[in-house]
Formats: structure tokens, C-alpha cells, sequence
């Protein structure tokens, strides 16, 4: 049986990225990856459908293949945040990784903001491979660990002294990541309102409000329709 990475779609977004090749799965031997291919099953999404919700068992590990989806997370007051945006070639549901010997539960909503199609497997599934292959278990906590260290550009951003260096470094962050690079600048696709900026930065909406106004003013970001740009360092310093 091949893996469902092989079947390929018409998408410009389609990512290289396979299962077996995964950043959670290297070092594995061949032996490994072809146990891996065999578990990997293929599902498409629409727009506007979750591919899970806050609260719901989790069920499996998700590489998506093409597409953008929005991770958030329901708060007591009825509020929604944004947390986070993966696009083909990451990664979802990682979750269940903290505990394979009991129920966990998805602590986000992943919504999908166009078609999605994703590659992964199960969680019985996933199971099955960890006990009859332990050195994937082994190779994927090696691999999470490693994996801490992209979080740490973030980090720094959030730690900046000022509000707008903390807004701007997160802003050109996930820009880098999700935007379309174009002379300099990036072209974030992807609505981000001030109440998702100001969860990420740790801040009041009306202070991001603020904020935002003077990093359009110091032509740090503006406008282009409804998407945001964000211009780079090296495009500021010309």
C-alpha cells in the first residue's frame, strides 16, 4: 500500500512535505517509514469546517497537505481567540502525543479558512505502530523536543520592552511563515483582527488599536485591500 502523499492535487499549495518525511518523524530507518505509509490515511475539508473543536476526544495526528487552518480557543467569557495559523506543511493534533494511555482532549478548535487536505493517522492507528515499533515512540520525542526551539522568535517578540516591537516582531513572524513575500515586504492573507493581536502580545485591543495606527504611520505596515502588509527590516532600511 502506498502512501496517500503520493496522490497528488491540482493546488499551487500542495505541499512537498510527505508523512514519512515529516520533521516529527526523522531518523526513522525504512522499515519504519514504510510501517508509517501503510497507517497514513488521506481526508479533504471544506472552508468553514472544523477538522476538530475544543472539548472533542481526540482521535489523530494531521500533516496538512494543501491549505491554511485557524487555530482557536473558546474562552469562559464566550470570547474566541486566535492562537495560531498552519498552512500545508505542518503539522495538527499533537496533542494526543502527551498520553497514548488515556482519553485526551483537543484543548483548541482547528477551523479550516479554505480547502484543506490533510494526511495522517489515527489515534488507534498511531498506537498500534508505537507498540509494535517503539523507536518511533522514542524518535518522536526527540523530535517535539527539538522542535521547542521554533517556537523561541515568538518568544522574543513577546518579550520586547514596547508594544509595538512586540506587535511588529509577531506581525512579521507569522508573516514570514504564512505570508507572500513580494520586493522586501510580505502580504499576510489571513484575517488577524486586534482582538487575536492582542491575545498573541499579551495586550488590551484598544492598545493594539493604538499601536497599529503607528506602525502605519512609520510605514512599518499598511494596507493593500483587506490584507495586511508588513514590510521587512531590510525594505525599511533603503
Amino acid at each position: 500500500m502506498g502512501c496517500p502523499c503520493d496522490l497528488k492535487a491540482d493546488k499551487p499549495d500542495w505541499s512537498q512535505v510527505c508523512v514519512g518525511n515529516l520533521w516529527l518523524f526523522e531518523n526513522l530507518t525504512p522499515e519504519e517509514l514504510g510501517a508509517l505509509a501503510t497507517k497514513a490515511h488521506r481526508a479533504i475539508y471544506q472552508p468553514g469546517q472544523a477538522v476538530f473543536t475544543q472539548g472533542q476526544r481526540a482521535r489523530g495526528l494531521f500533516l496538512i497537505k494543501s491549505g491554511r487552518i485557524r487555530l482557536t480557543r473558546a474562552m469562559d467569557n464566550g470570547a474566541e481567540i486566535t492562537l495560531d495559523i498552519r498552512a500545508a506543511g505542518d503539522f495538527l493534533g499533537e496533542y494526543i502525543l502527551n498520553d497514548l494511555e488515556r482519553d485526551y482532549y483537543y484543548p483548541v478548535s482547528a477551523w479550516c479558512l479554505e480547502r484543506v487536505v490533510t494526511c495522517g493517522f489515527s489515534r488507534p492507528n498511531f498506537e498500534e505502530l508505537v507498540l509494535a515499533y517503539p523507536a518511533i515512540g522514542l524518535k518522536v520525542i526527540r523530535n517535539l523536543a527539538g522542535r521547542i526551539g521554533s517556537l523561541t522568535d515568538r518568544l522574543e517578540a513577546m518579550a520586547q520592552l514596547h508594544l509595538e516591537e512586540k506587535i511588529y516582531g509577531v506581525l512579521l513572524s507569522v508573516a514570514r511563515e504564512h505570508g507572500r513575500k513580494q520586493e522586501g515586504r510580505y502580504i499576510l492573507e489571513i484575517p488577524l483582527t486586534h482582538e487575536d493581536l492582542g491575545f498573541l502580545v499579551g495586550a488590551h485591543r484598544v492598545s493594539v488599536t493604538r499601536t497599529m495606527k503607528r506602525l502605519r504611520e512609520s510605514g512599518r505596515i499598511a494596507r493593500s485591500g483587506k490584507w495586511l502588509v508588513i514590510h521587512g527590516e531590510d525594505s525599511l532600511a533603503h
